[in-house]
């Protein structure tokens, strides 16, 4: 098992712990993976015995996701097209939000879930903001995340995907935004598998980011920034998530070690996924600070 697919079998075991997923369909899910009923049944029980009891805090957000509240930056969104255009292995498409004068440009990268509603609504809000951006399709080889019916289906093909070949794309991404909004400084954010996929970007030598914002997202083992010199990171922690929390300080040892700008920022009382407004952990408060953050974050480095 690779350490993507790991990580994505993890995040299934924990939903499962956490009451998000039924066990039935967690061990479907496991199941689309590769994983076994065994090494199923013994991942589960490690999650649960790896769960530290918080006190202070639920689980879950107290803000449904639901909530009446619209997510940040919603109001001023711009509607996104699909577009596509040739990439190193293939056509690669992606949902694409230019916004009327723009002040840079973002790369969004999505969760294990690829391009959905969510993340496409996160590019709108982006080019909202001055910022145009491209929401990356990391299944367009597999025909596009609209072709899977079954979301989990789509997240198992995610799991397949040799990271290196899902960083070529992402950086034919960077490509086709300098070809749009030439002139422009370019930051990538991503989310949750996202998020690792930024630190993976950083860890590709890739010098033509400005900013980097990985949301709740998987350090790679052992990582080098060195030959991302000029970009400014601005790592996004949720309190709960103690996961993706146990990867921060090797973030923060590679980012030291490479002389980088940057800071992470733990928000208190939140669960990972915090900011996708259309899921359980929504958290309503958290996903208004960490968009504060964003917008303060581009307007010092990007714009």
């Amino acid at each position: 098992m690779t350490p993507l697919q790991r990580y994505i079998a993890e995040e299934i075991a924990t939903d499962h712990v956490d009451g998000l997923l039924s066990r039935r369909e967690a061990l479907r899910r496991l199941g689309l993976l590769g994983i076994g009923t065994a090494a199923a049944t013994a991942l589960i029980a490690a999650c649960s015995e790896n769960k530290q009891p918080i006190s202070d805090a639920p689980v879950t957000s107290s803000e449904p996701a639901t909530a009446s509240a619209p997510p940040p930056g919603s109001e001023n969104a711009l509607p996104t097209e699909p577009i596509t255009w040739a990439g190193p292995r293939g056509e690669l498409q992606a949902a694409w939000a230019p916004a009327a004068e723009p002040r840079g440009g973002v790369l969004v990268i999505h969760e294990n879930k690829g391009l959905n509603d969510y993340i496409r609504s996160v590019a709108g809000r982006f080019a909202g903001i001055g910022y145009s951006a491209l929401a990356i399709d990391l299944l367009s080889a597999q025909g596009g995340t609209g072709t899977f019916a079954d979301p989990a289906e789509a997240t198992a093909a995610l799991g397949q995907i040799p990271p290196e070949e899902a960083v070529a794309n992402l950086k034919s991404g960077i490509d086709e935004l300098q070809r749009r909004v030439p002139g422009k400084k370019i930051a990538a954010v991503g989310f949750c598998m996202g998020g690792g996929y930024v630190w993976r970007l950083l860890a590709s030598d890739e010098p033509r980011l400005a900013a980097a914002v990985p949301f709740y997202g998987p350090t790679p083992d052992n990582p080098d920034f060195a030959g991302s010199k000029d970009v400014a990171v601005l790592g996004i922690y949720a309190a709960q998530d103690q996961r993706v929390n146990a990867t921060e300080p090797v973030a923060r040892a590679a980012l030291e070690k490479a002389g980088l700008v940057f800071e992470l920022v733990t928000e208190p009382d939140a669960n990972h996924a915090f900011f996708n407004d259309t899921g359980e952990r929504y958290n309503a408060a958290a996903a208004a600070d960490a968009w504060r953050r964003v917008q303060e974050w581009f307007t010092k480095y990007v714009a």
